[in-house]
């Protein structure tokens, strides 16, 4: 069925054409930009919440500004599919986050309009302010730059370290904070707590009438010449409260808060501080899911939830004939308990993702034990840090691609000082829809480089179980990896009991004849399968699953190096400096001739789609698998049937 916009709606290709709408038509094209968000998102998927309580931003965003020309930066992005609507994408739309179609975030490559590539949060200061500086360079004197952050977004050290630079740079750029009291779950700590007093002050509460008296902007529409910009600036700073004075500070001149769903305010508001030279924020206030009364009521929910009716608001499950087994993550959120249970010390951190990496079942059950950090994932590994100092085990769960900000900590704080934190890597591997900025693709590969580090990946739940286990053990001494991919669980019954590993030590599932596949984490299951295949035709692989990628267990691969001519490693992570690279340096220094192919990740940006269409592109699904082993035994077939 096709979904068509608004009449209104229908006619905008471009921020040109809106350009050309009345001033009293922009309630009518924000209302119909927010339905066909709601039909689009309810039969095709993707985020939900976030673009709904921007709608109104965006639309004044490219009313008012000479986009792309001036410079317009999303952070996150996943509120930007009204921007991405707006700016000649409408007829796409429905290919939003599908394999080959519309990225579900900006990107550069996609339109001229994406300014930067975005994905993980709190990047959207530092590249405005580039693009800024950049524009003063060049003498583009009538270039503006402007950033829109979540509230969530500004707990990152990197929005403080930019505004920081901001202040002291004199460069002409508006920060749009969009506050919402949310990121993806709850937003936590002091910045939530010191906005609220912003919104709530008896001074300063939505921008008090007299402050909007004196800049001449009562009701709407009075608009001042640039020349009165300074006397807005110095009025303004002098009626604000003292709770404003963080921003005010840093020498970035601070006008808010305002509704943020107010179009006409919205739009009088930016084409006045598009006039006033300089750094400068403007502070509005929003709800997630705007316009759709389920998605207001429970925002963690309604963030990304999958197909559904929008009229009943009932999530579309798919249906099973068989239970299905749980997640991985879900299978770490409650085998914490059970671990925290027993062993006292055991604590949990994550940055901003409890429901996500399913720390949330601690933070309730446990909540002096567990903690949300906020989006910080190089705080959040120094704490971890700073609590095994005093004898705490600390499970650090951070998405693999999230870890990457944090990856000067890990050396510097955990593995320099051989601190037992135990770094749970969520969603490794392809993670599908989210695409190259999510996916977990150089985690083996950058921590394997690291000294003092073990790293480990379960095949299925129970090996999740036992490694988790043997990481909290006061044996384990040394910081502990433990990546898993996102869902794709194997095991319906998988509360196990728990087993100490011996760290460095793999498992031989099968012997084999002339080939066989040594694996790492879950595509073990994919070679599996493979052989399975692969048996019907006559080909019986041997198969190594390897548990641990430092330290190797060599013993094993000794074994596996002096029975089978011809190895093939399978791994869900890059196959630069990965698993792969790590058996060839084992074969390298015992001399081992043996022909190895590699199979994983390849060496390139892997683009975005679900994670079965991914795995087949990257051939280490069981398919794939299977036809590098026949390809690789096709001579020795070929051999034996000319002796036949």
């Amino acid at each position: 069925m096709e979904i068509l916009p608004g009449p209104l709606l229908q006619t905008i290709n471009s921020p040109a054409d809106l350009k050309e709408l009345p001033r009293e038509k922009l309630h009518q094209l924000c209302d119909e930009l927010r339905q066909y968000i709601i039909d689009i998102v309810s039969v095709h998927g993707g985020h939900f919440g976030a673009s709904l309580g921007v709608v109104e931003l965006t639309t004044a965003l490219h009313y008012v500004y000479n986009t792309p020309y001036d410079q317009l930066v999303w952070d996150v992005g996943h509120q930007a599919y009204g921007h991405k609507i707006l700016t000649g994408r409408r007829d796409s739309f429905h290919t939003n986050r599908k394999y080959k179609g519309l990225s579900g975030f900006p990107k550069r490559s996609e339109s001229e309009y994406d300014t930067f590539g975005v994905g993980h949060s709190s990047t959207s200061i530092s590249a405005a302010l580039g693009m800024a500086i950049a524009a003063k360079y060049k003498g583009e004197t009538d270039r503006k730059t402007v950033a829109v952050i979540g509230d969530g977004s500004m707990t990152a050290g990197m929005a403080f370290e930019a505004m920081n630079h901001a202040g002291v740079s004199n460069a002409d750029m508006l920060i749009v904070l969009n506050d919402n009291g949310i990121g993806i779950d709850p937003n936590v700590g002091a910045l939530k707590e010191y906005l609220t007093d912003i919104t709530t002050s008896p001074t300063y509460n939505k921008v008090k009438d007299d402050v909007w008296n004196l800049l001449g902007k009562l009701p709407v529409g009075k608009n001042f010449t640039r020349g009165m910009g300074h006397k807005l600036a110095e009025g303004l700073k002098g009626m604000v409260s003292s709770s404003a004075n963080l921003f005010e500070a840093l020498k970035i001149r601070y006008f808010g808060p305002i509704d943020g769903h107010n179009i006409a305010k919205l739009v009088d508001t930016l084409r006045d501080l598009r006039e006033i030279p300089g750094p400068k924020i403007l502070h509005i206030i929003t709800t997630k899911g705007k316009g759709y009364a389920l998605a207001e009521k429970d925002q963690t929910k309604w963030h990304a939830p999958g197909l559904f009716d929008k009229v009943t608001g009932e999530i579309y499950k798919k249906q099973y004939e068989t239970p299905q087994p749980p997640k991985y993550q879900d299978v770490f959120g409650h085998t914490l308990i059970e671990l925290a249970e027993k062993n006292q010390a055991i604590m949990g951190i994550t940055p901003a993702m409890p429901s996500g990496s399913s720390l949330k079942y601690m933070m309730e059950k446990m909540p002096d034990r567990a903690f949300d950090v906020g989006i910080c994932e190089q705080h959040a590994v120094t704490v971890s840090a700073g609590l095994a100092t005093q004898g705490m085990r600390v499970f650090c769960n951070i998405y693999s691609s999230f870890m990457q900000r944090a990856y000067d900590q890990v050396v510097h704080d955990v593995a320099i000082q051989k601190l037992p934190v135990v770094l749970c890597l969520d969603r490794a591997g392809l993670v599908g829809d989210d695409g190259p900025t999510h996916h977990g693709c150089y985690d083996i590969a950058y921590f394997r480089c690291i000294p003092n580090m073990i790293i480990s990946a379960p095949m299925n739940e129970s090996e999740l179980r036992n490694l988790m286990y043997t990481a909290q053990l006061e044996s384990t001494t040394l910081p502990f990896v433990i990546r898993y991919p996102r869902g794709e669980g194997m095991m319906a019954e998988w509360r196990t009991p728990m087993e100490e590993v011996t760290i460095g030590k793999g498992r031989k599932l099968r012997d084999g004849r002339g080939i066989a596949i040594l694996s790492f984490g879950h595509p073990g299951n994919f070679a599996a399968a493979a052989i399975r295949d692969l048996r019907s035709e006559g080909i019986e692989p041997g198969h190594y699953d390897l548990r641990f990628v430092k330290p190797l267990d060599e013993e094993l691969l000794h074994e596996a190096c002096q029975r089978y001519e011809k190895l093939v490693t399978v791994e869900d992570g890059t196959v630069t400096g990965g698993f792969g690279s790590a058996v060839l340096e084992f074969m390298a220094r015992h001399g081992y001739k043996n022909d190895v192919r590699i199979i994983g990740i390849p060496d390139r940006i892997v683009e975005h789609g679900t994670p079965r269409e991914l795995h087949r592109e990257c051939e280490y699904d069981a398919e794939g698998i299977a036809a590098v082993v026949r390809e690789m035994m096709k001579t020795e077939r070929s051999v034996a049937a000319l002796l036949q």
